[in-house]
């Protein structure tokens, strides 16, 4: 493997190098020179062993794969071996039973081996796969059973738990439960052998290899194997029958003869000395003749190890322990017990056995059972010392932690009292002492400590003493039994009883006569009584669970008790006893008759109960004692006797009789007598009445104490009723209602009261004035008491409602609808109230109270006040918190209690939605909601949530439930009249989108400008409302019921009539959102809204079979019901018969009108082509016959344009039929065309015609242009002139939609006119008339352009605010789409207004500037088709602008000095940049540097940051078209502003992390992904797909071109960044931008058509790099160009290639000039190599370098040296001289040093 203590590498699935060579061996038959025992030797000895006969013969039947897998077994790797191991498993259960057979003769040694591996996952697996292999051969393993039995016991006793049960798994397979004897007998003489040699000879280091292996790992295996073997020996003996056992005697009796065995016992590890102890036990009740022999080993080792407490070894050492003491007779002659055993015994009770006590302690009473009586002699001593040592036990810390230790010590002690007890139950006085002492001694001392002790009174202490008095008594009375105990036993206990009640009671009365009575002392002492009269009211004995029971022998007890060796029961005591004494009877301590004594005990107990009331009473009367008063009414509550309370009224004798004669105002003079009726009135009352009392719960425990008392209901009831009338606190009567109500005995018991009128009357006066309090304001309950009270009595008002028993109410059932009647008025009052923060409280709790009541009482809703209460609560939920202002705590109690209440509602069978029904109330009152309110988005939210809530709960009942539900949503659906009417209500500005989109041909008209503005407002049209709250409703319930109804149409469960006229409303609205484009905002939300709850779709799948209704309202409306039958097309699974079936034929829609023009445009497309066919002559024959006044001619033409967009088709002639006609109306009908017209005069009517008319010659010049001739030309190219010119003189008028839409007509008209003649089709040019062409392009496009490019400005001018809703972004997008079509040279020669900007300082002609000026502020304009427009202009003039300053600085004077010249582009240009650095530097603030900011599309800030990019896109080409001299100047003028250090870090915050190109399937590899790189951006001023990836791609883009075009600038931008920002930039380019301008830079050095005289470039596009080769006379020059990783940011590497002809110097120079303008020059590598070049050159024509660069032509402006230096005559560059004297702060030559004129 390489190394023991190497790690193994995660995921290397190639086998170690031993399992390699393993392989090998098997590909090659094992025949490897050299490798000894493979087959190398010639002899017919077997290759790989095992040594066994004719394994020559064997080892050629064992499979090849099987013979790998063996060899990789013995293997020491732990991973090698323990993947051999489960792929033999495999194999076994894979290959055929002959095949797994072969390897049997070899599987012994190997198993044997390999199941007592150290891994543990090793071993595990073995026995998997021994399971496996047993599956497959089944009996032929019984060849090789006794080779293997051995080490397959061990292994099922292996300490690895999974390992031993897959091993035990294993033999069960192999043998069944009644065979697995049989086969252990077969095996035993085997099994023993190596069970002895494990025992007995192996040693650590025989077991592995101390050279190989650690010595923790061998003693880890050692002590493993030991405590296997030892296990396995006992479950040997254990399995084997007695005459197997017998017949292994001898062997067995060597083995115990061995010293070594009995070693163990003292063996270091707990393990092999808790195996070894279990195998003792064993022996001993298994062979004890064999264990009677080695008696003196047996003693000693075992009970010599009594003090032995690790917790593995403990059970087995005392099972042990009990087997030598009960089985060896003579045990205690090896030991000294009093010397070797109870010392040690003594010292681990008083520890409490060491934290092992509930193993240990059980066993103490077996145990001192058996010792002889020379041991315990004397008796007093032994016992004194026993009980001490346990009791102290209980003081250790583990005791004390741990209940179930405490009671097991608790347990031992009791039991072993009573042994004793029983033991020396006697007349002589060592018996009397012992007596003496358990009782006085011990057990009164431990009843004294559990007292004060809270542990041991819950432990099992009270409950076993009261059970050893019992078993006392019996034998103190054995008249009562049907045995007679041991005569002369009945003083014993009776003296015992004795003794035991007197020291109890002065240990009681010490506590309970104490004027600071411990609380614990008290409550304990109540335990006791308790427990003592009842002894199956513990704690502890109603918890527990049956334990195992030992057998046991009472050999002492042969004269006194019958059973010996009978059953120990839970307490010790032998069951044969136990079945002797009284058996506890359950009996309820208010049962009593008066005056009895308890069934349980002797009189004891109530002689002491009554003692310890008087003492107690007098330190309550006297001293007015809590503590007492709580003891009291536990005794009370214990022992509800008339006795007991005469003792309490002995004092107070006097007053009683008083009372008595009164009748204490019961009115009768017998019950007044009764004790306890008297001690309750006259004392429990004025307790209950005392003020500050907080804690009365044990009080009322008395009233029911003195209520047990009471013969009779009426009795009881008068008593109840006149306690009532007493002004106890509300909460004392809430108490006492509770316990009247507990349970169903006890509502019988007190229904008299409860059910009676002065209950009823003081709850319904109390639930007044609870409202009354609530709606005066939480100010009246300020106080912390009053609070408490409130509190209570609400509590009070709950429970009386809620209470049901057998159907009905807790009180009577005109009460209830009393306080329903109140609470209802009360919460209607507090729903109007303004104050919501002081009726919190109120309607808190009258919503818990309702809850309650409609959750607790069935049938409550039968009462008409509670659904009256039940709607006010609805209302409250269903309103928005803004309104109600109630706290979401408060809500959500609200929406409990409402729907309690629905829930009981639709369990009601008879419950329907009638006039007055709650369901019907809360449907009138949501279509209140809907129609008269105005909701909002959350309000909406809301309303729908409590509505939909309501529905589910309807649905939640199968079969009542459905019933409701239709019945409900019948009442909440709309009438026909009331959905006209809010669809009348809708805003009209839905119509602007689908007629601009030519979607709806509309003429409905809006003259005001006012309608096409939004009303901005919070509230949602109430159509929307209800149609959103409706579809919710409907689709919730038809999901409910989708199993009911018809699988083609979910709701038809629902049988509701009107359902797909609600259905299609739903669709209207959802439509209508759609044709506003979600705005305003609060139609953005509601839609999202929708979006959310999944509507629109739920929607269509619930009624499926809508077209005939929507296609009926379109051809009676039209306008959007058109649109909506479109929509339903579009997304439904509609086939063109369904439409067939929806009309007759297209005859029907004849005579045209608007609503059948809008129907066809919708179902033209379906249309059959014979239909379409028909359609177009019936409107071509309307066209024709225009002139009868009864046709609808734009209608007509409509129709016409809608059949030849579904590409209908139309011979020639009658096409030119329908032209020759608009020709005609020409001349007699011009107004139709509405040249020179005031459109905002001109109807919707008329200006739909001249649309239609645009539509129609558009289709006609891009479809059939060839059949136009001449004249019909002229009137199309002088039609759109003048039609263009109207438009120029309406601008102020765009605001309108069909103003706007004859705009975009005019333009869509231009636009394929110019791509038309601009570009003719081939060989139309010949159809064409011949001077078409240059007609458009001298007259007609100028023309059109000289008008669109003022419009365009003109437009922003008139509309200033382009969120304004009036803007005409229609318009704008249209005449900008015309724009970019214009030539360049009419931008240049525009005859735009001058606009020149004083001290603008600029190169260009007047016209030009002005275009800029006009241009460029537009790029900011907040309108993006606007933006873009600007700049799709602008980008074809900048590359036209340097020629300029081109002509400027040639006119320059060269000799002037100064620092390097910078010059600036164009002003206007860069004034937008300046304006807009500032603005994008607070937009992207809080964004860092390699962030991606996410920019909200068409957002102010969208806008802004478009504008920026856009300029930046246009400077950079402006940069890309000058030539290299006056890029040096630009470049340096934008290095002084630092504007392109601004444009890069603003990029870095726009370009995403992983500028992936959006939309691109996951099939694709990662070098095959699109990026913003890869693909160039589409600037489209009509398209608004993924708006929101625009500014990302367009960042993309501009960095992009900065790194192609100004790669110097970036460079020197990057070098000077932070390290974070230098890592980001560096990453992002090397990842995404490096490759492609790599790859374009090697292309275009390919593609290059750029000549050198004398130099030859090639370029190597794998390798990146270009190779110039510069030849002139006999120099020959090669220079390699290597492209960084991270081109262009990193430097370009110049190496040498080879050089024939040039001194080393001057190459060095030429390669560091050609490195230096590679790096500093903003161009190409063609471009650096040209300069190089040129600089070479006039090297050659004799032009000295300047010194100070050594180059001849300067690296930034490519300048000679011409200033000379007039000493040495040298001369150098002006730049170059003008940093040597800045540098130097000299103006010497830096060459000859003198002074530089």
């Amino acid at each position: 493997m390489g190394g023991k203590n190497k790690q193994r590498t995660k995921g290397n699935v190639r086998p170690s190098s031993s399992g390699r060579a393993a392989e090998l061996l098997a590909r090659e038959g094992g025949v490897v020179p050299g490798f000894v025992g493979f087959g190398v030797s010639t002899s017919n000895d077997p290759g790989y062993v095992p040594a066994v006969h004719g394994a020559e013969d064997i080892d050629s039947l064992v499979d090849a794969d099987f013979r790998l897998v063996l060899r990789k077994l013995s293997k020491r790797d732990v991973v090698t071996k323990l993947k051999a191991v489960q792929e033999f498993g495999a194999m076994c259960q894979e290959r055929e039973p002959d095949v797994v057979k072969g390897v049997l003769p070899y599987w012994p040694r190997i198993y044997c081996k390999i199941s007592v591996d150290h891994d543990r996952r090793v071993r595990e697996a073995t026995q998997q796969a021994f399971e496996q292999l047993i599956l497959k051969v089944k009996r032929n393993l019984a060849p090789y059973l006794k080779s293997i039995m051995g080490h397959w016991l061990i292994a099922q006793c292996d300490t690895y738990t999974p390992a031993s049960s897959a091993a035990s798994v294993a033999f069960q397979a192999a043998f069944p439960l009644n065979k697995q004897p049989e086969a252990l007998s077969f095996c035993k003489d085997e099994v023993l052998s190596v069970l002895q040699e494990n025992l007995l000879k192996e040693t650590a280091d025989t077991l592995s290899d101390p050279q190989n292996v650690p010595e923790e790992e061998r003693e880890a295996k050692y002590m493993r194997l030991l405590t296997s073997s030892l296990l396995a020996l006992k479950r040997l003996l254990t399995h084997l029958s007695q005459a197997d056992r017998d017949a292994l005697g001898e062997r067995l009796t060597q083995l115990l003869a061995q010293g070594k065995f009995w070693k163990y016992s003292k063996h270091k590890t707990p393990q092999v000395r808790g195996a070894f102890f279990e195998v003792v036990a064993c022996l001993c009740e298994l062979v004890p003749q064999l264990v009677q022999t080695e008696s003196p080993r047996v003693c000693s080792s075992v009970l010599l190890s009594i003090d032995d407490t690790d917790p593995v070894v403990l059970p087995a050492l005392w099972a042990a322990v009990l087997h030598v003491v009960s089985g060896i007779t003579d045990c205690w002659s090896h030991v000294n017990a009093r010397k070797g055993v109870l010392p040690k015994l003594w010292a681990l009770l008083k520890e409490g056995g060491k934290g092992l006590a509930t193993a240990l302690h059980p066993n103490l009473l077996p145990f001192i059972s058996k010792l002889p009586e020379e041991i315990t002699t004397p008796a007093l001593d032994f016992y004194t010392t026993l009980f001490t040592n346990i009791i102290l036990g209980l003081s250790s810390e583990r005791a004390m932690s741990s209940p179930s230790e405490s009671a097991a010590i608790i347990v031992a002690t009791v039991e072993c009292l009573r042994y004793c007890l029983v033991q020396h139950a006697g007349e002589d006085q060592e018996q009397k002492s012992v007596q003496s002492m358990v009782i006085a001694d011990q057990l009164l001392p431990l009843m004294d400590r559990a007292l004060e002790t809270t542990s041991l009174q819950t432990g099992p202490l009270f409950p076993l003493a009261a059970d050893m008095l019992l078993s006392w008594e019996k034998r103190a009375t054995p008249a009562c039994t049907t045995d007679d105990p041991p005569a002369g036993t009945e003083a014993t206990f009776q003296r015992a009883l004795l003794d035991y009640w007197e020291g109890l009671g002065r240990l009681c009365l010490r506590h309970v006569d104490s004027e600071e009575p411990d609380r614990n002392a008290l409550e304990g002492i109540a335990a006791l009584l308790r427990v003592t009269q009842n002894p199956e009211s513990g704690s502890w004995r109603q918890g527990k669970r049956k334990k195992k029971s030992v057998k046991i022998s009472f050999s002492s007890l042969d004269a006194r008790e019958p059973g010996e060796g009978g059953e120990v029961g839970e307490d010790g005591v032998p069951q044969e006893a136990r079945a002797q004494e009284p058996q506890p009877k359950e009996t309820a301590a208010g049962q009593e008759s008066s005056g009895s004594p308890p069934q349980r005990t002797s009189g004891h107990l109530v002689e002491l109960v009554c003692q310890l009331a008087e003492v107690n009473m007098v330190h309550v009367t006297e001293r007015g004692s809590e503590r007492h008063l709580h003891f009291l009414s536990m005794l009370l509550g214990a022992f509800p006797t008339r006795q007991v309370f005469q003792v309490l009224l002995q004092p107070d004798e006097t007053a009683g009789k008083e009372a008595e004669g009164k009748g204490l105002g019961l009115g009768d003079a017998e019950l007044a007598r009764n004790p306890a009726v008297r001690f309750l009135l006259l004392r429990v009352v004025d307790w209950l009445r005392q003020e500050g009392r907080k804690d009365t719960d044990f009080l009322v425990d008395m009233v029911f104490s003195a209520l047990h008392c009471c013969s009779s209901r009426e009795e009881k009831t008068r008593i109840l009723n006149h306690i009532t009338t007493m002004n106890l606190e509300w909460g004392v009567i809430l108490q006492i209602i509770q316990k009247a109500s507990a349970d169903a005995v006890c509502i019988e018991e007190y229904r008299g009261w409860l059910k009676g009128s002065v209950l009823g009357e003081c709850l319904v006066g109390l639930a007044a004035v609870l409202c009354a309090r609530g709606l005066r304001g939480s100010s009246s309950s300020s106080s912390s008491s009053s609070s408490s009270s409130h509190t209570h009595s609400w509590a009070l008002i709950s429970l009386v409602l809620s209470h049901q028993h057998n159907n009905e109410t807790l009180i009577g059932k005109e009460y209830v609808e009393k306080i329903i009647d109140k609470l209802h008025a009360t919460l209607s009052e507090a729903k109007g109230m303004s104050d919501a923060g002081n009726m919190e409280p109120l309607v808190s709790f009258i919503s818990d109270v309702a809850a309650n009541f409609f959750s607790s009482v069935k049938g409550c809703l039968l009462l008409a006040s509670a659904e009256e209460l039940l709607l006010t609560v609805f209302q409250l939920c269903a309103q928005d918190q803004s309104i109600t202002c109630l706290s979401d705590t408060l809500l959500q109690k609200l929406k409990h209690a409402c729907f309690a209440g629905v829930g009981s509602l639709v369990n009601l069978q008879e419950s329907k939605v009638v006039e007055g029904s709650f369901l019907q109330s809360v449907a009138l009152w949501v279509k209140t909601q809907l129609i008269s309110s105005s909701l909002g988005v959350k309000s909406l939210q809301v309303l729908v949530q409590a509505v939909q809530s309501l529905v589910q709960h309807l649905c939640s009942v199968q079969q009542s439930g459905r019933q409701l539900l239709s019945q409900f949503i019948h009442c909440l659906s709309l009438s026909e009249e009331e959905w006209r009417k809010t669809r009348q209500a809708l805003p009209p500005q839905w119509v602007k989108s689908p007629l601009l989109s030519g979607r709806l041909r509309a003429s409905c008209a809006y003259p005001c400008m006012d309608a096409w503005k939004f009303r901005t407002s919070a509230r949602l049209p109430a159509h929307l409302c209800a149609s959103a709250l409706l579809g919710q409703v409907i689709c919730t319930a038809a999901e409910a019921t989708s199993g009911e109804g018809d699988a083609q149409d979910p709701a038809s469960a629902l049988e509701l009539p009107a359902l797909k006229h609600t259905v299609a409303e739903i669709l209207y609205a959802f439509q209508w959102c759609s044709e506003m484009e979600y705005s305003p905002s609060v139609v953005s939300d509601f839609h999202k809204m929708l979006q959310e709850w999944d509507l629109i779709t739920r929607v269509h799948k619930i009624s499926p079979h809508l077209l005939q209704t929507l296609f009926t309202r379109s051809l009676t409306e039209g306008s959007l019901w058109a649109l909506t039958l479109c929509s339903y097309i579009q997304t439904g699974d509609v086939t063109p018969a369904d439409i067939q079936s929806l009309y007759g034929n297209v005859e029907s829609f004849f005579p045209l009108t608007e609503k059948s023009v809008n129907t066809l445009q919708v179902l033209c497309p379906s249309l059959s082509r014979d239909e379409r066919e028909s359609l177009t002559a019936l409107s071509i024959a309307e066209l024709l016959n225009w002139q009868d006044g009864n046709h609808n001619v734009s209608a007509s033409i409509a129709v016409l344009h809608c059949c030849l967009g579904a590409d209908t088709p139309v011979e020639n002639e009658v096409l030119q039929a329908a032209l020759a006609t608009m020709m005609e109306w020409r001349n007699s009908k011009e107004d139709w065309f509405l040249f020179s017209s005031d459109l905002g005069k001109v109807s919707a009517e008329d200006l739909s015609l001249t649309v239609e008319m645009m539509r129609f010659l558009s289709w006609q010049m891009s479809h059939s242009p060839t059949i136009l001739r001449e004249a019909q030309w002229d009137f199309l190219l002088c039609s759109v002139l003048a039609w263009l010119e109207t438009a120029s003189e309406n601008t102020a008028v765009f605001w309108n939609p069909w103003v706007q839409l004859f705009v975009c007509e005019t333009c869509e008209l231009i636009v394929r006119l110019t791509a038309f003649l601009t570009a003719p089709p081939p060989g139309v040019v010949e159809q064409l008339p011949p001077e078409l062409c240059t007609e458009w392009q001298e007259f007609f496009s100028e023309g059109i352009n000289s008008l669109l490019l003022p419009l365009l400005v003109k437009i922003p001018e008139v509309f200033r605010e382009p969120d304004d809703p009036l803007f005409p972004l229609a318009a704008v997008r249209a005449v900008g789409e015309a724009l970019t079509h214009i030539p360049v040279q009419q931008l240049l020669e525009n005859k735009l207004p001058a606009r020149l900007v004083a001290g603008q300082r600029s190169n260009l002609p007047d016209v030009q500037q002005t275009l800029l000026n006009t241009l460029t502020p537009l790029l900011l304009f907040k309108a993006r088709p606007l933006q873009l427009s600007v700049y799709h202009m602008l980008n074809k003039v900048m590359p036209q602008l340097p020629e300029s300053d081109t002509e400027s600085d040639n006119s320059k004077s060269e000799e002037d000095d100064g620092e390097e010249p910078s010059l600036s582009p164009p002003a206007a240009l860069m004034s937008i940049l300046t304006a807009t650095e500032e603005l994008l530097e607070n937009i992207l603030a809080g964004v860092q540097v390699g962030e991606f900011a996410v920019v909200q599309p068409l957002s102010v800030e969208h806008c802004c940051i478009l504008g920026y990019l856009l300029a930046w896109k246009l400077l950079l080409t402006f940069f890309k078209a000058s030539p290299s001299n006056l890029r040096v100047q630009y470049s340096q003028y934008l290095k002084k502003s630092r504007s392109l250090h601004q444009l890069l870090l603003h990029l870095f915050r726009l370009m995403p992390e992983n500028p992936v190109l959006p939309g691109q399937g996951t099939e694709a590899s990662s070098k095959e992904y699109k990026t913003f790189f890869t693909e160039p951006i589409s600037l489209s001023v009509s398209k608004v797909d993924s708006m929101q990836w625009e500014v990302p791609h367009l960042a993309c883009s501009v960095y992009y071109g900065a790194l192609k075009d100004l790669p110097a600038m970036v460079r020197l931008w990057w070098n000077s960044q932070e390290k974070r920002v230098v890592s980001t930039v560096d990453r992002f380019t090397s990842r995404y931008v490096s490759s492609v301008l790599s790859a374009q830079e090697i292309a275009s050095v390919h593609a290059s058509t750029q000549t050198f005289d004398s130099m030859t470039v090639k370029a190597r596009t794998t390798t990146r790099e270009v190779i110039a080769t510069y030849s002139v006379d006999d120099i020959f020059i090669e220079l390699v160009i290597q492209l960084p990783q991270n081109y262009p940011l990193g430097s370009i590497s110049v190496e040498s290639g080879r050089r024939v002809g040039v001194a080393v110097q001057q190459w060095r120079n030429w390669m560091l000039q050609l490195s230096t303008y590679l790096t500093h020059q903003n161009g190409s590598i063609m471009e650096g190599l040209a300069l190089w070049k040129n600089n070479v050159d006039k090297r050659f024509e004799g032009v000295e370098d300047c010194m100070i660069c050594f180059s001849v032509i300067h690296g930034s402006n490519y300048s000679l040296p011409k200033k000379a230096c007039r000493t040495c005559k040298k001369k150098f560059h002006s730049a170059c001289l003008y940093k040597w004297f800045t540098s130097s702060n000299k103006s010497t030559c830096p060459l000859c040093r003198e002074t530089f004129f």
